[in-house]
């Protein structure tokens, strides 16, 4: 099952504020690694159309997506807005806690420093990242 671009992109940009909630993610037909990394790859899509750099993740917690990102560095703009960092704020928001531990990223591409220390803080679990869905093990915070 493929999602229409339209309801993702609606998800994929979040709340207007905290008080508003989050639109339902809409989970994929199958539950794995490879249907998982696809939706990144469709949030990277959303990216592109936005004009905005060709990046997306998505958190996943007990085989459910919990988060989406797509990158908002060019259209915020925000230089953290990367779509991992997205991804952690909207799965924090929707689950409402910054703990993400037993959580799962998968990225279009490896995470730079930033996203993997910002996966680091929030106790993400792993993280898998690229088309060949590389498994990067668990974040790391990279020393200076």
């Amino acid at each position: 099952m493929v999602c229409a671009p339209a309801v993702l992109a609606v998800s994929a940009m979040g709340p207007a504020s905290a008080e508003e909630k989050s639109p339902e993610i809409v989970q994929p037909a199958r539950r794995d690694r490879e249907h998982f990394i696809q939706r990144a790859f469709e949030m990277r899509r959303l990216a592109q159309q936005r004009g905005d750099q060709a990046y997306g993740a998505v958190i996943v917690k007990e085989g459910k997506i919990v988060g989406e990102g797509v990158s908002g560095v060019l259209v915020k703009p925000d230089p953290t807005a990367h779509g991992e960092v997205e991804a952690i704020r909207d799965a924090a928001r929707r689950l409402g806690t910054n703990d993400l531990s037993g959580c799962e990223i998968y990225s279009t591409a490896k995470p730079c420093p930033m996203c993997e220390t910002a996966c680091y803080w929030a106790r993400i679990s792993r993280m898998y990242f690229g088309a060949s869905i590389t498994d990067g093990g668990a974040p790391r915070y990279p020393s200076c």
